[in-house]
């Protein structure tokens, strides 16, 4: 990871018994700068895994910012690290970034969470309640034990009129629940949605039917099932410095140009952080990400390089 800060574990709560907030503060103790709400950052732990975690803080308070690691069965080694952490410990970060910033026409904002995915809207809320925004947050969790926060949304937090928390609600009751929130939306409310994939389908879906898709803002912490290859073809991609670089069926072009000592940045590597999006001059791209919007990929003038590939025979591409 390049351009990295060294911070250091200042507290941390053990939410459940799989979910454990981190609050990191500067070495120095100077305030970090200012982030946008929804934003994630990359974390590197003991380990030297490279993981992504949205900032849960409020975007004006920056002496320290909050992530939340949920521990999970199948990691690679990066969240179970985190969960090893102490307090006083060093840990390396990148700079936010955002693929879930707030709109700015909503006549209402709706964040619905699902399970650890509360993570960036919180500090949404935070933000919308200081701006004095019309906004609800909707937090769904298997049971009271597994909803991390609770006691903040419940007690603490200056927004906590605005929250509804549900417990343990079956899928056919979550329907019932988002369905009724539908109806209070119009074609000018923005729908802001973290969790499990077919949690923020089911919202997509209930609330998307109202606002509109392109009103339905998705933040993914997990790839999705792997997308079929077995049609994948090559393709030519040239950078608008004139270099031209042919991508066989079965590589990335941000493989390709990587070997050819093309410097991308990166991180997730599986279309989820957009740090390798870039920008499409010509061609049309195959969408494979989930870090841009659909208004995003209908547009067609950027695309993210680590997983999606091409429809037309050639791109023509400026790195960012």
């Amino acid at each position: 990871m390049t351009d990295h800060l060294v911070v250091r574990v200042a507290e941390i709560v053990e939410e459940t018994k799989d979910i454990r907030t981190l609050r990191l503060e500067k070495l120095d103790g100077a305030p970090f700068t200012p982030f946008e709400a929804g934003a994630h950052i990359d974390v590197v732990g003991p380990t030297g895994v490279l993981r992504q975690y949205s900032l849960a803080s409020s975007p004006h308070d920056n002496d320290t910012i909050v992530i939340a690691v949920k521990r999970e069965p199948d990691s690679r080694g990066g969240s179970t690290a985190l969960h090893t952490v102490a307090v006083g410990d060093h840990l390396r970060i990148g700079k936010p970034r955002n693929l879930l910033a707030i709109a700015e026409d909503a006549d209402r904002h709706v964040l619905v969470a699902g399970g650890v995915g509360v993570t960036p809207l919180l500090a949404m809320a935070y933000d919308l309640y200081s701006r004095g925004e019309t906004f609800e947050l909707h937090y769904f969790a298997r049971s009271e034990q597994e909803m991390a926060f609770r006691e903040l949304l419940e007690q603490r937090a200056e927004f906590r009129d605005w929250v509804h928390l549900y417990f343990g609600v079956s899928i056919e009751e979550q329907g019932r629940i988002l369905a009724g929130v539908a109806g209070e939306l119009t074609d000018r409310s923005h729908v802001y949605t973290c969790g499990p994939a077919p949690f923020m389908d089911q919202v997509s879906q209930l609330l998307g039917a109202v606002v509109g898709a392109d009103r339905v803002h998705i933040e993914h912490f997990a790839a999705s099932a792997e997308t079929t290859t077995e049609a994948d073809t090559a393709f030519t991609v040239e950078l608008d410095t004139g270099e031209v670089f042919e991508i066989p069926a079965d590589r990335s072009i941000l493989s390709v140009l990587e070997e050819n000592g093309i410097e991308v940045f990166k991180s997730c590597e599986e279309g989820i952080c957009g740090s390798c999006v870039s920008g499409v001059l010509e061609g049309v791209p195959d969408h494979r990400d989930h870090c841009l919007s659909a208004s995003d990929k209908a547009a067609g003038d950027q695309m993210a390089l680590c997983v999606s590939r091409a429809k037309t025979d050639k791109l023509l591409i400026e790195l960012y």
